[in-house]
């Protein structure tokens, strides 16, 4: 192997797939942990005293992430209190394996450990819901509801921010996503380091410069227990297409992913596009840009037995809504309201 580029004395044992330099490990680790410390102070993501819920997955990159903050926080004295926040989706052969993984970094880093399932917060757990809705379109379902399990989780535990092990891969990702969905609200806001979600704990990224292959090495030089086992449900998902573009144009040029980063970034919205503004939510409370959240949209149509309900256009959901209201006007049994071809009701509560 070459000498490293830092020129230490030592022979490398890797190359950076993000700058291309030769190094050993001990120089490879000082400058992985040093520009994440940098992208930290550079952004201010942190305020000293501060209670920080790291969202725990256990794959790579939440157990890198809650490493790093642990190491950083000792190393650089950022006077903060860091908290593990898991949540179970309730996936058989996945996510009960890797909560074991969070369940060892516990341990591992001394962290105190929330977990927050589907089933207690929703009623469904993802196997449950999959059953009803298929592969096609259950990834919508897990990622509404991922979200605001987060934000849950984290108002219960009154933390002052929520930090999540997106990495600078997820991001170009997203950015590719909104411009082939042509999501302009999303994409505004989609590269943004710090977003706050309206109720008062904003969600940082401090891997957001890091890039996936990076991390994948840090975790192995460091023999960093995590889970690698993909989601079974993960293949069918919108993002893998994404994924791949992107995996293709970093095989030409790795510097890709940071290009596609700063794009979105640099994104300046014309002033005619629509930017939702956020509210709550009239029947859980939560914050929504609209008045009845994703989430309980989408549990509305799974306890009626309309699981596509809230897959697609809001519109369409409207009109799937007052089909079912027609169906059930002027009948007090509610969801067992049955009718005849002349659309009369002829529920044995109500008969015609």
């Amino acid at each position: 192997m070459p000498p490293c580029s830092t020129k230490c004395g030592k022979n490398a044992i890797l190359k950076r797939p993000k700058t291309g330099d030769t190094l050993c490990k001990e120089c490879f680790f000082e400058a992985f942990e040093n520009e994440i410390h940098f992208t930290i102070q550079r952004t201010k993501l942190f305020r000293p005293g501060s209670t920080v819920a790291i969202a725990a997955s256990g794959g790579k990159d939440s157990t890198v992430l809650a490493y790093v903050m642990k190491l950083l926080n000792e190393k650089f004295n950022y006077d903060l209190n860091l908290v593990l926040l898991s949540i179970d989706e309730g996936i058989t052969g996945y996510r009960d394996d890797s909560l074991n993984t969070v369940k060892q970094n516990r341990d591992d880093y001394g962290m105190p450990l929330k977990i927050l399932s589907y089933k207690d917060l929703y009623g469904w757990t993802m196997d449950e819901i999959v059953a009803e809705i298929g592969r096609k379109n259950n990834c919508t379902f897990c990622g509404v509801f991922r979200r605001q399990a987060l934000d849950r989780g984290a108002n219960l535990l009154k933390v002052d921010c929520l930090a999540t092990g997106h990495n600078a891969d997820d991001i170009a990702e997203t950015v590719l996503m909104n411009i082939l969905r042509g999501d302009l609200a999303r994409l505004s806001r989609c590269t943004a380091i710090m977003t706050d979600s309206g109720d008062g704990i904003p969600r940082v990224k401090p891997l957001k410069y890091t890039f996936e292959k990076e991390i994948v090495m840090y975790a192995y030089f460091r023999k960093l227990v995590y889970f690698s086992t993909e989601c079974v449900f993960a293949p069918n998902a919108y993002r893998g297409h994404a994924r791949m573009l992107l995996k293709d144009l970093e095989k030409i040029d790795p510097s890709t992913i940071m290009n596609i980063i700063q794009s979105g970034e640099d994104l300046k919205l014309h002033e005619s596009a629509k930017v939702p503004t956020l509210t709550r939510c009239t029947r859980c409370n939560y914050v929504s840009s609209q008045d009845v959240c994703k989430a309980c949209i989408l549990l509305e149509g799974l306890n009626k037995g309309l699981p596509r309900l809230g897959i697609g256009k809001s519109s369409k959901v409207k009109r799937m809504l007052e089909e079912k209201k027609k169906l059930t006007e002027n009948c007090g049994s509610g969801d067992m309201c049955s009718r005849n071809e002349g659309n009369s009701c002829i529920c044995l509560s109500n008969p015609a």
